[in-house]
């Protein structure tokens, strides 16, 4: 198959050579149905003509709001194949933020999922004019009727009866064309729109398949948002330039099930998703048997032993083909990790102990650096058990360097166009082809990257010390009673910490210990999880040096929220809120 310059390209391409192949799996009703490549471009030229049908012109952003599933992909690629720009949102996001989205982009078209986004919809028409509303699925919609609102079942049919020609504007597209907007989370103000180009997404697509490799039965399962931009290059285009089949996972909740039927061959994961895994491992065996608590201890023994003599290129212990063959692999094929070839990790921080953890256990998990402005490609690793830490080289075709400061550099064929209508942001991002990425590293002997924090959450202590919060964190967050913790300390003479609990832990401990509380936040305040949490946190500061252990820590009493403006759609801590709206329990702190 030639190399595409165009998305476009791409899909037809690979939809006509391997028509007949299992593309994508979603669950319904308790089984997997498959669609083939031949399905998958008969509904995407179905939406791609339906749209057009709809007035959608060439150059023209449509708004995209639902969670993983089939129907995502065909509007993606149907707008695409439209010669018209997806504008994907979170559906964690407010009518506010969407209204500021659409227009801030200028959408007048928006494919929703369900009655909730549906509703946050019809609140932003008031205010911002759109044409068009287009829902997936139509449960509780059965009396509702709009003229400007129609079904994604009609949408198709209007497309299967259209004779529009398409193929005078596909002919117009070229690689350097904007073909999606991704919207940031907006950590530090209103999101901004970053432009990337056909160019740019194949490019992070080769630099994939040069790193990891790419076959055609790989299995991927999609679970993170796919407005993320590593789940998207993965999960849509990945998959179109590569070949691979993708499978749905029915919910969040239903992850580790659908990992253990899917049986992936490529899994991308943020940090949380790994933290959790492990996590739940360890609690799990904190109940088992005595004997099967000493033969998981032995046999994570072996597998962190085998994993120095893989990185100093040794032979494994002469013990770990037992304890692979006894407790390893069985443990790989609890989870669902059998068959994992790569496994990587992204998107945040994650402590070395869990990279560390899962390679102990035979899982090749790697860590990888991208942002959204960088097609989310900079840096990667190729399969293997490196030591943790270690964020990869440089992808193929791009430039690295860091700047007097240590802000980490890139340029390249993955650097965005520039920021949607911000032409000022764009210039102070971008300069001279630099992409200015406000992240802090290292680079070692041999070219790898380590990452240190973002530029501007470093904290300087009052003694003047540099001290990375988010590495902190993650530590924190290997606890599994922690599901969240905000490092403070920036001008003081030592560090604290805000506390989120990870409540459904919380509970079966308290059960377990009989613990006697009646609401969760009287759990939060009890004597008995003060201790617990002291112990944990303890705990991390052993591995800490001294100017980065954690003095003090507040619990908080519930779960940070996106509503509350605290995270981001992403789920990214918005850290001037939090130090604002909690200003009392940090003082208290340092009283």
């Amino acid at each position: 198959m030639s190399t595409p310059s165009t998305l476009v390209e791409a899909f037809f391409a690979r939809t006509t050579a391997d028509a007949d192949r299992v593309a994508l799996r979603r669950k319904h009703l308790g089984l997997w149905e498959e669609l083939t490549f031949a399905e998958y471009a008969e509904r995407v030229e179905a939406v791609s003509r339906a749209l057009v049908e709809l007035g959608v012109a060439p150059g023209t952003p449509v708004g995209l709001i639902a969670e993983n599933r089939p129907e995502w992909l065909f509007t993606d690629l149907g707008i695409i194949a439209a010669g018209a720009v997806t504008c994907a949102i979170y559906t964690t996001s407010s009518p506010e933020q969407i209204g500021y989205i659409l227009s801030h982009c200028g959408a007048k078209v928006v494919v929703v999922e369900n009655e909730e986004q549906l509703d946050k919809l019809l609140v932003v028409r008031e205010s911002h004019p759109i044409d068009h509303i287009v829902v997936m699925d139509e449960k509780g919609l059965a009396t509702f009727s709009d003229p400007g609102v129609r079904s994604f079942d009609a949408v198709l049919e209007l497309g299967r009866n259209s004779d529009v020609d398409l193929a005078e504007r596909r002919a117009a597209i070229r690689g350097d064309d904007l073909a999606i907007l991704v919207y940031t989370s907006g950590t530090t103000g209103p999101p901004k729109g970053v432009m990337l180009s056909h160019t740019n997404i194949i490019w992070a697509c080769h630099a994939l398949k040069t790193a990891a490799g790419a076959f055609a039965d790989d299995e991927f399962l999609s679970f993170l948002p796919l407005c993320h931009i590593a789940e998207r290059i993965v999960t849509v285009f990945h998959q179109i330039v590569n070949g691979s089949v993708v499978s749905f996972a029915e919910a969040l909740d239903t992850v580790a099930d659908n990992l253990a039927e899917v049986r992936p061959s490529f899994l991308f994961a943020v940090p949380r998703i790994w933290e959790k895994m492990m996590n739940g491992v360890e609690l799990r065996m904190r109940e088992a048997t005595w004997f099967k608590q000493r033969m998981y201890a032995w046999a994570l023994e072996v597998g962190r032993e085998a994993n120095v003599c893989r990185r100093e290129g040794r032979a494994p212990p002469s013990a770990y083909a037992a304890a692979d063959r006894l407790v390893l692999l069985p443990l790989r094929d609890k989870l669902g990790l059998d068959r994992v070839r790569m496994a990587a990790t992204g998107a945040a921080p994650i402590s070395p102990e869990v990279v560390d953890y899962f390679q102990a256990i035979g899982v090749p998990l790697v860590e990888v650096y991208g942002q959204t402005e960088s097609s989310a490609v900079i840096t990667l690793n190729s399969p293997g058990f490196r030591a943790p830490g270690k964020v990869g080289e440089p992808a193929e075709g791009l430039e690295l360097r860091l700047a007097e400061d240590g802000e980490i550099l890139a340029k390249g064929p993955g650097v965005m166009l520039g920021y949607f209508d911000e032409a000022e942001a764009t210039a102070r991002t971008v300069q001279d082809g630099w992409l200015h990425t406000g992240d802090v590293g290292e680079l070692d002997d041999e070219g790898q990257l380590h990452i240190t924090d973002r530029k501007k959450d470093l904290i300087i202590t009052a003694g003047g010390k540099n001290v990375a919060p988010q590495y902190i964190e993650s530590k924190l967050r290997t606890s599994a009673y922690v599901h969240d913790a905000i490092v403070i300390g920036d001008g003081r003479k030592f560090l604290t910490a805000l506390i989120v609990l990870d409540e459904d832990n919380l509970i079966a401990w308290a059960q377990r210990e009989r613990v006697q509380f009646g609401a969760y936040a009287e759990l939060a305040k009890s004597p008995d999880v003060l201790r617990l949490i002291d112990e944990e946190v303890s705990a991390v500061n052993k591995t800490l040096t001294h100017v980065e252990a954690l003095k003090r820590f507040t619990i908080l009493e519930r779960r940070l929220d996106t509503d509350e403006g605290e995270l981001t759609p992403t789920l990214k801590v918005r850290r001037k809120v939090i130090a604002e709206k909690y200003a009392d329990a940090i003082e208290a702190m340092y009283r």
